[in-house]
């Protein structure tokens, strides 16, 4: 098979395009590096089966070129993280709907198997738990720039479902929840990568609010292979939603406390409160567990990773990643 990658030298697309290689598919990649970067796909540059374009979604030239060749696009590009949401709404929304639509014409175009990779926000503030793909979804008000994030990803899953229903296309939607794991940038808030760094400096780490919140963290490798399996089932999985993610809860304060003793670390916790760390009247969940049993009962996926082999894995990545930057003088 060949599969392009939107967003391929992000965290989550560089570990697929590996796991896709590994057994014997090809593989492109299209990012324009926003978020991404390129050291995170650099080991794969000489791969016989490996192709790559620094370049946007939104050049329909390039996207067209790379469509034509693959059986099978998996959609990943899209502005991430709470800060950047806050910071950029509009970058955020117009990155996130307009690429999905020039995604999807592209594989019209060549009846390309499509994956669209959505995320855990469009649940919102429902306090239906744990999260079913079929349940309400609970948006804030429109001025509230954090609710553009899970409303313009909701909009890419209708396009992605319309285009299934209207014109065929195996089209899934996965919602990712608190994909964890090597590669991961903290730059834009995400909280297990910035938890190591601050400790591993013997920083303060600083959790926003109470820090009695809870997530639900699941590792990268665990996500890469519930798409690779959901990639190979379209004839099961077209014009449906899935959960992907672990469904094993940790407050904040727990994953802080956790990231201090496997690191061994003497950082201090500090809470700090949202309106300080993002803007005033930030909203967040306090709870946020997906339903697994539909991934379960298509492809038999369920997560294998416990969080403490996560941290640990990014502990390490976080300390080859630090005595680099020393040695550079960075």
């Amino acid at each position: 098979m060949q599969v392009l990658i939107t967003g391929g030298a992000g965290f989550i697309g560089s570990h697929l395009a590996e796991a896709l290689l590994a057994r014997g598919d090809a593989v492109a990649i299209l990012d324009d590096l926003s978020t991404g970067a390129f050291h995170n796909i650099a080991h794969l540059v000489q791969h016989p089966r490996f192709h790559f374009a620094i370049d946007s979604v939104h050049n329909s030239l390039v996207l067209d070129r790379l469509a034509s060749q693959a059986d099978a696009i998996v959609h990943l590009a899209a502005a991430v993280g709470v800060q950047l949401v806050v910071e950029r709404p509009t970058e955020t929304i117009e990155t996130n709907v307009l690429g999905t639509h020039q995604v999807l014409a592209a594989a019209r175009r060549y009846r390309c198997r499509t994956l669209i990779a959505s995320t855990s926000e469009v649940y919102g503030k429902s306090e239906d738990l744990p999260f079913r793909e079929d349940g309400d979804l609970v948006l804030g008000p429109s001025s509230r720039s954090r609710w553009g994030y899970a409303a313009s990803k909701l909009l890419d899953e209708f396009l992605g479902l319309a285009a299934y229903r209207e014109y065929e296309l195996p089209v899934t939607i996965v919602r990712f929840f608190n994909t964890v794991g090597p590669r991961q940038t903290g730059r834009y808030g995400m909280v297990v990568p910035r938890f190591v760094r601050q400790a591993l400096r013997g920083e303060p780490l600083t959790v926003y609010g109470d820090g009695e919140q809870s997530r639900c963290f699941c590792h990268v490798l665990d996500v890469v292979r519930a798409l690779v399996a959901l990639l190979d089932r379209p004839e099961v999985t077209s014009g449906e939603i899935y959960n992907i993610g672990s469904d094993q809860e940790v407050t904040i304060n727990e994953l802080a406390r956790r990231v201090v003793q496997r690191t061994g670390s003497d950082s201090p916790i500090h809470h700090i409160p949202y309106s300080q760390a993002y803007a005033p009247g930030f909203e967040d969940m306090r709870r946020r567990v997906p339903d697994i049993a539909k991934i379960r009962a298509a492809i038999g996926w369920q997560p294998t990773c416990s969080l403490d082999q996560i941290l640990d894995d990014v502990l390490a990545y976080e300390r080859e990643r630090l005595g680099t930057e020393e040695e550079g003088g960075g």
